[in-house]
């Protein structure tokens, strides 16, 4: 982890590895897929972070083969559990980037494996995340409201899309209940 506690892009990819199995064991090969098919989507492609963070999993104890061979289905180990929570729970940086995307759809996919006291907590979060950011962008927009140009429009509707976002969450949140 970054010494703020959020993840690194391996680390993201640890807990996509990770939060897939909690649910399914799958093979080495379904689950590299898997992974990449996902962290693609979101983030769009990336340099090859994969292979090595998946063998790993293996070595720290994290994954366990169900069988001989190299098509032996992995499943999670009681350590990979405790490791998922602690990926899961980690801190999300404010800001726009697509690891932070990345990360929050991560959030979202496996926070259901969390406890329903963890799960309130890591919206809780999400939304001093979003706030934090809006924030930011409204102080921006005030500095530069009287400038020429489009940059006013531009943060007004990043604004409102934060606004929107931090609503979406309150809703959510209250489901959670």
């Amino acid at each position: 982890m970054y010494a703020d506690n959020t993840l690194t892009p391996k680390e993201a990819a640890r807990l996509c590895a990770l939060g897939t199995l909690a649910s399914e064991s799958k093979t080495y090969g379904a689950l590299a897929e898997q992974v990449r098919h996902f962290i693609d989507r979101v983030q769009g492609p990336t340099l090859d972070v994969l292979g090595s963070s998946l063998e790993l999993l293996k070595y720290e104890g994290l994954v366990e083969s169900q069988g001989d061979g190299d098509d032996a289905p992995l499943r999670i180990t009681s350590a990979g559990r405790a490791e998922l929570e602690t990926l899961l729970t980690a801190d999300v940086r404010p800001g726009a980037t697509d690891l932070n995307k990345l990360i929050v759809a991560l959030k979202f996919r496996f926070l259901h494996l969390l406890d329903a006291a963890a799960q309130a907590d890591q919206v809780d979060a999400l939304v001093d995340v979003a706030e934090t950011e809006l924030a930011r962008l409204t102080d921006l927009r005030g500095h530069h409201s009287a400038e020429p140009g489009h940059l006013p429009a531009w943060l007004d509707r990043e604004i409102d899309e934060l606004e929107s976002h931090l609503t979406w969450l309150g809703e959510f949140k209250d489901g959670l209940a």
